[in-house]
């Protein structure tokens, strides 16, 4: 007869409490907050969407209002900074001194605080248009050329292949020359005639997404491309094709999500480049049509008088710096945030 022996610990182990698991979003959640720069840079942008959002109400002075006797006028802590402004009533001196405007006047007489507020409007538009029309074609594109295969991926990938055979900068410019130049001669009534009239009340941002919605897809179809390529074979791919779950099922349930990280941190990456292809734009007069105001044209106007009055080409410059570093810090934080393999790492 077998006896047991009572005082012996029982193997059997009761939890008090129960231990609940975490996700990879909320992990990635809890390691996002603790990076420092990338707070940072959502909150650099949140204070710029605000800004664009309430312009209006913000901004001191109407964006186009001239103010001839104000002519590059300058508060007198501008030229604390800049040591080369010396103030009128000084040996040498040549600059208006007015405190009306907090960074300044331009050398038509127009705020410059209130038209950086502005410019904040069209690269932010720019920020989120280019990824739209790139999350929208281009993974669209990708998904069905990584997933179905064989001719239509052949078929598709020539086309991306055929689109990256031109700089991408020089074709924007080229198709907004012939935007502008051929949609503008047009019978009134046409197409072509109501979309350049659309053009010009916008300021001339329509053919910029036209251009940068054409040529911000690519990238994102080749990424998307791969990441299918790389899941389609797995085991839990091919298990739910075994069950019979269609390829809609599959796509939506399966692989969108196991690719959307990756996606994520490279679009947030790619947005100071759109951001920085509209600054172009506007530099060289190809952008946005005046009065309406962009950091890029502010900064080649006042490249024209940097030697005199430099903070009016510093000024947007610096607001154009810090929302395309800001969306970098964002992108290396969404990086190291959604990689999986930092998973648990503080």
């Amino acid at each position: 007869m077998t006896t047991v022996n009572k005082s012996l610990p029982s193997p059997v182990v009761k939890l008090e409490n129960h231990v609940k698991g975490e996700s990879l979003w909320q992990d990635s959640w809890k390691r996002l907050r603790r990076n420092r720069a990338a707070l940072l840079g959502v909150a650099i942008i949140l204070i710029a969407v605000l800004m664009a959002l309430f312009a209006s109400v913000i901004a001191p002075h109407p964006y186009d209002r001239q103010t001839l006797t104000a002519t590059n006028a300058t508060p007198y802590w501008v030229t604390r900074i800049f040591t080369s402004m010396i103030p009128q009533g000084e040996p040498g001196g040549y600059v208006r001194i007015s405190d009306q405007y907090l960074f300044g006047a331009d050398s038509l007489g127009r705020d410059l605080f209130t038209r950086i507020i502005y410019g904040a409007q069209v690269s932010l538009l720019v920020a989120f248009i280019g990824p739209l029309v790139s999350i929208i074609v281009g993974f669209i594109v990708g998904l069905i050329s990584g997933y179905v295969g064989g001719r239509v991926d052949n078929f598709l990938m020539r086309i991306v292949d055929l689109m990256y055979a031109f700089p991408t900068i020089l074709l924007i410019i080229l198709m907004l020359a012939f935007f502008r130049a051929g949609f503008g001669d047009l019978e009134p009534g046409s197409f072509g005639y109501i979309i350049g009239q659309l053009d010009r009340q916008t300021g001339g941002m329509l053919f910029i997404f036209f251009g940068i919605g054409l040529t911000s897809w690519m990238g994102m179809a080749r990424l998307v491309r791969a990441q299918v390529l790389s899941v389609r074979e797995k085991e839990y791919i091919e298990a739910a094709r075994s069950m019979g779950t269609r390829t809609q099922g599959i796509m939506l349930r399966h692989i969108i999500p196991n690719i959307v990280g990756p996606l994520i941190v490279a679009e947030t990456l790619t947005i100071p480049t759109y951001i920085s292809y509209e600054a172009f734009l506007s530099f060289i007069g190809l952008g946005v049509q005046p009065p309406r105001p962009s950091w890029g044209a502010m900064i080649a106007e006042g490249a024209q008088r940097i030697t005199s009055y430099p903070s009016q080409a510093v000024f947007p410059a610096l607001a154009l710096f810090l929302v395309m570093f800001a969306f970098n810090f964002l992108g290396d934080g969404l990086r190291d945030a959604l990689d999986p393999r930092m998973r648990g790492v503080d």
